[in-house]
């Protein structure tokens, strides 16, 4: 499946807000809401997409010598392909890419060295990003699971099954049962 760049994905926090506070509090700590890991992607599918991109290029780069005229270009790669991923960051991730990412020099033209170091740098970071989105969703679906598990469990009350719940406790005689039996064979 393939996500397209105007796809609007909404990821719903399940996170108890409770804990959260409790945890500042005993950290002597005023926090604002902590942002989700989830929501500094804001453009998930670019963002895929680009990382793809540039990982298939380092593992390219990485057999083949390059002369000036490739390394010009793969330098120019690197930098449009910061610049668009800034672009499907939040501001906190776009920062932190701005602060690990040191710019080439204007006039030189940089090795095969530094342009791989580069390119891998960006990919551990991506692929960082990419497993803590990861994480954050797993973790949501465990809490979701959670919460549902929890309701399953104080929806019904003792002893009724939820073959029974349809049944009009007024007329026993159309099940055999009231709603309120012990069960099917008692």
């Amino acid at each position: 499946m393939s996500l397209s760049e105007n796809d609007d994905i909404e990821v719903i926090s399940t996170e108890p807000v409770e804990a959260e506070e409790s945890t500042a509090a005993q950290n002597g700590k005023q926090e604002s809401s902590p942002t989700a890991l989830t929501d500094l992607v804001e453009q998930p599918a670019k963002v895929m997409r680009i990382g793809t991109m540039i990982k298939q290029l380092l593992e390219e780069v990485r057999a083949a010598p390059l002369d000036e005229a490739s390394r010009t270009r793969l330098r120019e790669i690197h930098e449009s392909s910061i610049q668009e991923l800034q672009d499907g960051l939040a501001p906190e991730l776009r920062d932190e890419l701005t602060r690990i990412t040191l710019p080439f020099g204007e006039d030189a033209v940089p090795s095969d060295s530094e342009l791989r170091i580069a390119q891998a740098q960006l990919v551990g970071w991506l692929e960082g990003v990419f497993h803590g989105i990861q994480t954050a969703l797993f973790a949501q679906q465990m809490a979701a699971r959670a919460q549902l598990e929890q309701m399953r469990q104080g929806a019904l009350p003792p002893g009724m099954s939820l073959g029974h719940a349809h049944q009009d406790p007024e007329h026993p005689e159309h099940g055999g049962h009231s709603a309120t039996g012990t069960g099917q064979y008692l």
